[in-house]
């Protein structure tokens, strides 16, 4: 096996570990003089390269470069430095990314390392009230805040919002088809880090006439499951009587979706509640693992009727299928 191909398997098998690979870089000066360290994580990342050519468009949008020839695909180049407020010495690296079944480069100062870390060193940015272009914040070296080097995460789908807004759909109601019908009293619990993707999961609930709970990390749903399931025990219900399904991102702070999705199975309490993965990360690899570790259901990021699709199918095979024992 080729030394690329051990890396791939490597990097899959982390999917389950609660770890991950993050893709350190620079972006030069922020308004505050200081050059802070940012993060992208590797799943997401095609490949980092000096600088092509870049071919400027006429009317692009703000902090598109123009675009540039990538193996044959024509792709945007963002100038991420300016989307952020930093002042770069030179875009000297383009980091090629997917998001969301699109292609697009991110111009940047300079590549730093590939670090490993587990998602319980990622902190939340919206819980530290920091927010903004940061989804989360990594601690590198150290568990101790006070000593470690910090990563800023970014919220990359916020990011190509703003930049390139005709990337992200639109909710249409008429397209999603029929409400679903869920048990009276129960809700939909879902979690995801970044903003745009939970205003677009509302968005597609809402459609659906689903009353849903929504949460920004894996750990806070895996707690918020718990208490509910808590109150229902305590109403002499099951936990199914109020959580008809959990829909969940997969990279997270704290607790990642497939971690959650590996725990909410491995309980007895929730093995009526059927578990949707909706992830930008795409790939055979990806939904595989999905199916290892229980999900009923794997959706990319994002077509609002596939994901109404995907709630559908799996809170209908929860329904029919004969419980254990």
């Amino acid at each position: 096996m080729s030394n690329v191909l051990k890396d791939v398997d490597e990097r899959s098998r982390l999917a389950g570990t609660n770890k991950f690979e993050l893709l350190l870089f620079r972006l030069g000066v922020d308004p505050g003089g200081r050059r802070e360290i940012f993060g992208i994580n590797v799943f997401k990342v095609r490949e980092a390269l000096v600088m092509p050519p870049i071919t400027a468009m006429p009317g692009a949008p703000q902090h598109v470069l123009g675009v540039a020839n990538i193996r044959g695909q024509i792709v945007p180049v963002i100038d991420l430095p300016t989307v952020v407020g930093c002042a770069p010495k030179a875009l000297s690296i383009l980091i090629v990314t997917e998001y969301e079944r699109s292609v697009q480069g991110f111009a940047v100062e300079e590549v730093d390392e590939i670090t490993r870390l587990d998602w319980s060193r990622v902190l939340s940015a919206e819980a530290n009230a920091v927010g903004g272009m940061v989804t989360s914040i990594a601690r590198l070296d150290s568990d101790d805040l006070e000593q470690s080097r910090l990563a800023l995460v970014l919220d990359v789908e916020k990011v190509l919002r703003d930049v390139l807004p005709s990337r992200v759909p639109e909710v249409n109601a008429a397209q999603i088809g029929l409400p679903i019908a869920i048990p009276h009293g129960s809700v939909v619990l879902a979690a995801d880090d970044s903003f745009v993707a939970r205003s677009q999961i509302e968005k597609v609930l809402q459609a659906l006439h689903v009353p849903y709970v929504m949460t920004k990390t894996g750990k806070e749903a895996w707690e918020k499951l718990q208490s509910m399931a808590n109150d229902a025990r305590a109403e002499g219900l099951e936990a199914k009587d109020k959580v008809a399904a959990v829909l969940t991102d997969l990279e997270m702070p704290e607790m990642d979706g497939f971690t959650l999705t590996k725990t909410i199975k491995s309980d007895a309490r929730f093995a009526r509640i059927p578990v949707v993965i909706h992830s930008s990360l795409t790939g055979q690899a990806n939904e595989d693992h999905a199916r290892s570790v229980g999900a009923e259901g794997y959706v990319a990021k994002f077509v609002a009727q596939e994901l109404a699709a995907a709630l559908r199918k799996a809170m209908a095979a929860v329904a029919t299928a004969t419980p254990a024992g």
